[in-house]
């Protein structure tokens, strides 16, 4: 029976095959590029159990098991980096996430077809600036001679003297979190406007019948319509939650936020690629991807229980 079911699935292979062959030969950049630089790169992953040596490769160096592992959770600033990342990586995703949702809201209600390409045009373009740029206009703004934040907000009489935020540790979180918000929020968006797009337009038009103003019908036919394509956006960000880009932390931190702003992904950085040792950064960074993992196994489960939408 066994045999039987194997011949029939192979004949439905070879026939989708032929029938299909312009979409798989598509397919195979998209196979090879997964392969080559995501399945093939984790045999690398084996140095955080080893005191790794370029000259003797991979299966040369000397097994030491969970050794690196150990020094991490042992080291004096093991503690407050977990603590920063997790915080930072949730306050984001918490306040950043809604974000798009609601730009893209209120774009689906723009009746002026010129106007809202405008308006999404504008919204989006800060994606395509480099975290240098971003950096570079979040230091100009809150500069402490010429910052536009500062002379508003002496202007309103708020504050008599003026604040570099740069420079204090409690301003690290809202500066990264907001200029994170401001730049993406109008890319994530368009994957909303484009599910936005794909809902029944009768359902409105019944909607109207039933006496729903323009609140009513966002809240009893939008949402439930795009709730599939937020909760999974939800788990494919809660996918890469602890991945904090260490560019911009770089460029945002100095001595005097380090106790906000050290994190796992520049502590990586900084024993990888400045100290060179690739066995401790490996086991460091193997931690971090362990609890992206766990993240998203556990928001998936959650949301088919719920919601009975999953990725898998």
């Amino acid at each position: 029976m066994a045999k039987l079911h194997a011949k029939a699935s192979l004949k439905e292979l070879k026939k989708s095959l032929r029938t299909y062959w312009q979409l798989y030969l598509l397919l195979i950049p998209v196979v090879a590029y997964f392969v080559l630089f995501r399945y093939l790169p984790m045999v690398g992953i084996q140095i955080a159990f080893r005191d790794f040596m370029p000259r003797l490769g991979y299966w040369g160096s000397k097994w030491v098991g969970l050794k690196h592992f150990t020094r991490f959770f042992g080291s004096y600033y093991a503690e407050r980096m977990i603590v920063n990342t997790i915080v930072l990586s949730f306050g984001t995703l918490i306040l950043s996430f809604p974000a798009p949702v609601l730009l893209a809201l209120c774009l689906n209600e723009v009746r002026n077809s010129k106007a809202k390409k405008i308006m999404q045009t504008i919204t989006y373009a800060p994606h395509f600036l480099s975290t240098v740029v971003v950096v570079g206009l979040v230091a100009s703004l809150t500069n402490i001679n010429y910052g536009l934040i500062n002379i508003l907000l002496k202007q309103a009489g708020i504050i008599e003297e003026s604040i570099n935020f740069m420079t204090k540790e409690n301003w690290f979180r809202p500066l990264y979190i907001i200029s994170s918000i401001w730049q993406e929020t109008g890319w994530n968006a368009v994957v909303y406007m484009a599910a936005l797009s794909s809902v029944d337009v009768s359902l409105y038009e019944a909607a109207r019948v039933d006496g729903a103003g323009r609140l009513r019908s966002i809240w009893h036919v939008t949402l439930p319509c795009i709730a599939p394509t937020m909760i999974t956006m939800l788990i494919l960000n809660c996918g890469k939650v602890m991945n904090i880009g260490y560019e911009k932390v770089l460029l945002m931190q100095n001595d005097l936020n380090m106790a906000k702003s050290d994190v796992i992904t520049t502590y990586v950085y900084q024993q990888g690629i400045l100290k060179g040792q690739y066995s401790y950064s490996t086991a460091v960074n193997l931690f971090n991807s362990v609890i992206n993992t766990m993240l998203v196994v556990t928001v998936n489960a959650i949301s088919r229980r719920v919601s009975e939408t999953s990725l898998w």
